[in-house]
């Protein structure tokens, strides 16, 4: 049922307190963005731990049983079957309005045809000795999608986990997501599972379901890639199987950035914000600015935004504790202000996005301008929506086809390129004290017979 809140508690809700701090100092901005960035870590994330080690140690010895003790546990309702039906998911599609059909079908189009650009071309080429050297691409054999429930259900996520995967040429794609307490995954979810090349579904989420996936079990195949956010103990799990499977990343909450000027409309800037911050109370959302006028205006504008908002505690929370507005001198400190926080989305919404995009550095996703609202690249853009989160895009990137592939190099010499370069490996072998290596090298010589 949508909650419906009406000013009077809007105002009250933020009454003597701050709604979302502003500061002009960018030393206190530097503070809180780093304070931010590290919102989930300490004594909470310890806990955690532990308790996401005991859950994979009792899946990887106890498979099925554990896991539909889990459920029962954290869900309510004992998974049996764990699977979904293929009937299920047909049935899910079929009763899906005739709209949101097309628009599932639209979404996936666009982000297919985007990820079909990324396969990676093999290399081949001869050197001067005529030796071959080259690297090939395959895709891994099998793949593991999780999908969050719990607060909101992510038909988006299905398709931009699936799509790369299938994109890439994986066999199996699995995919694991948590159900009501009737054992009910979303409609929309299974909708958009049928448009995909999924070939499995199961019922079971958590650590417990990461656990399955990297192990096996007897009903779930173990899978060579996890993909897929999740809650902290989601992402903690993924953390721990690390090096048994490949995995995308470690999502962190989600973020928004929107560096800003005076052709920016506080309308959109509040939206935008509030459009982050309704995904959960660990969300981030921060106005860095050179409009002072938008900075006084823009709280005021949050609060009349949230007026029957169905999601106002979630907001609430995110904006109160994880919110910030700064205000900068000019547009260049403001690029680098952002550049150290490294944004998981960006948004530009200034006179000329091309020209500042070209001074960032480091952002998973930058949206230009004012017709290109984060939410565009949630749903449909077409590049996906998985990013590095807390501070990561200094140095990851988006989810994509490369996710789901790895390479092999292909190394073929030559007797005369062997001849040229036998002598040097020799010599780097002697340096580094491995007799075998060089003489792996000298018992090929044919001087040497």
């Amino acid at each position: 049922m949508t909650q419906i809140i009406n000013k009077d508690e809007v105002q009250k809700t933020f009454s003597n307190q701050s709604l979302i701090k502003i500061t002009e100092n960018i030393d206190e901005a530097k503070f809180e963005l780093k304070r931010i960035t590290e919102r989930t870590s300490g004594k909470t994330q310890d806990e955690a731990t532990k308790v996401v080690k005991d859950i994979l140690l009792n899946v990887r010895d106890r498979g099925d049983q554990a896991l539909k003790e889990y459920t029962s546990c954290f869900d309510g309702f004992i998974p049996e079957p764990l699977h979904v039906s293929s009937d299920e998911i047909l049935k899910a599609w079929e009763g899906t309005p005739k709209a949101l059909q097309d628009s599932l079908l639209k979404a996936k189009k666009r982000i297919e045809k985007f990820h079909a650009l990324q396969i990676p071309k093999n290399i081949s080429y001869k050197g001067s000795q005529g030796e071959s050297l080259g690297r090939r691409w395959s895709p891994v054999e099998k793949a593991g999608i999780y999908v969050p429930g719990g607060r909101a259900a992510y038909p988006s996520t299905v398709l931009m986990n699936a799509i790369p995967a299938s994109v890439a040429g994986v066999n199996q794609i699995i995919m694991v997501s948590p159900a009501n307490s009737q054992g009910e995954i979303n409609q929309t979810v299974l909708a958009a599972a049928h448009i995909t090349a999924i070939n499995k579904v199961f019922r079971i989420g958590g650590a417990q379901a990461i656990g399955a996936l990297a192990n096996g079990t007897r009903s779930i195949p173990r899978v060579d890639v996890i993909t897929g956010p999740g809650n902290i103990y989601v992402t903690l799990a993924k953390k721990n199987v690390y090096g048994k499977v490949g995995i995308d990343s470690l999502a962190g909450p989600s973020e928004i950035l929107i560096i800003a000027d005076k052709s920016a409309k506080v309308e959109h800037v509040a939206s935008d914000m509030l459009a982050q911050s309704e995904h959960d109370p660990l969300a981030s959302a921060i106005l860095i600015t050179t409009n002072k006028k938008l900075a006084k205006n823009l709280p005021a504008e949050i609060e009349r935004q949230l007026i029957n908002h169905p999601r106002l505690e979630i907001c609430k929370k995110s904006i109160m504790n994880w919110g910030l507005i700064v205000v900068c001198d000019d547009l260049e400190t403001c690029a680098k202000l952002s550049d150290s926080f490294a944004p998981e989305h960006l948004e530009l919404l200034v006179d000329d996005p091309t020209k500042l995009s070209k001074s960032i550095k480091n952002a998973g996703a930058i949206f230009m301008g004012s017709w290109s609202p984060e939410a565009i690249g949630d749903y449909l853009g077409g590049p996906n929506h998985t990013l590095p989160t807390s501070g990561t895009a200094r140095f990851a990137g988006a989810l994509g086809v490369e996710t789901f592939m790895k390479n092999t190099s292909l190394i073929d010499f030559s007797k005369e390129a062997f001849d040229e370069n036998k002598n040097a490996v020799i010599e780097l072998a002697i340096s580094e004290g491995l007799h075998s290596h060089a003489q792996s090298i000298r018992i090929r010589d044919t001087k040497s017979f």
